[in-house]
């Protein structure tokens, strides 16, 4: 079953592939909201939003971990 939902192909690619490239990116978008804040003063995007995009990558990336665990040990 969850074998199924990593290989779903998304452009040609699995959806275990897609998932880790969007934890990838959400991290450094969380990380860019927090050196802009920070470092920079610049407020284009409030600091509010760095908590908020770093909870949804947590979420993508357990979900990349699990269908990526699951492919690889229980396939």
């Amino acid at each position: 079953m969850l074998s199924n939902i990593a290989y779903y192909m998304i452009f040609g690619r699995p959806l275990v592939l897609w998932l880790g490239l969007l934890s990838l990116l959400l991290i450094l978008f969380a990380a860019l909201i927090a050196t802009l804040n920070m470092k920079f003063k610049i407020r284009v995007i409030p600091f509010k939003w760095h908590s908020r995009v770093a909870v949804i990558a947590v979420i993508v990336s357990l979900a990349h971990g699990i269908l990526a665990i699951w492919i690889n040990f229980f396939q």
